[in-house]
């Protein structure tokens, strides 16, 4: 009388599935994690991009006689650096910039927080705000 068993090698069906819905749970984590590590992302372009307006803006009133921050808002470079960060930002309202002959101002809302922007100005000022720039040229508290 032979008492061994024979077994069959491999798995079971809810061996499988079991397996199967773990990977689903970590894959649904990762996910997670990755929109906000991309909205972060967008954020932080957003900033990069207001960052160099700063920069062309200071090219533009200094090439301007007598110097004046009047041309800020239409120059190419600052227009394309607006648009970028639009872009990253993906919400309405877009960027927006607003100069007078002697200061400038531009905003664009952040893609982690709708309701809050990023803001920049001929004075120096590079932050977050609670509020639309509107028609201001310095950036608001």
């Amino acid at each position: 009388m032979n008492l061994s068993k024979s077994f069959k090698s491999g798995f079971t069906l809810i061996e499988l599935l079991v397996v199967v819905a773990i990977i689903g749970i970590l894959a649904s984590v990762v996910l997670a994690s990755l929109n906000t590590a991309r909205a972060k992302g967008a954020d932080a372009a957003i900033k990069a991009n207001l960052a160099n307006i700063r920069a062309q803006a200071e090219i533009v009133y200094d090439g301007a006689s007598p110097n004046s921050y009047a041309g800020v808002c239409a120059d190419p470079t600052v227009l394309s650096a607006r648009n970028a960060a639009a872009t990253a930002s993906g919400v309405t309202p877009p960027a927006t910039c607003n100069n007078s002959a002697l200061a400038w101002a531009a905003s664009v809302p952040l893609k982690t927080d709708a309701t809050k922007f990023w803001c920049v100005d001929s004075l120096g000022t590079s932050r977050q705000a609670g509020t639309a720039l509107g028609a201001a040229t310095v950036c608001p508290a």
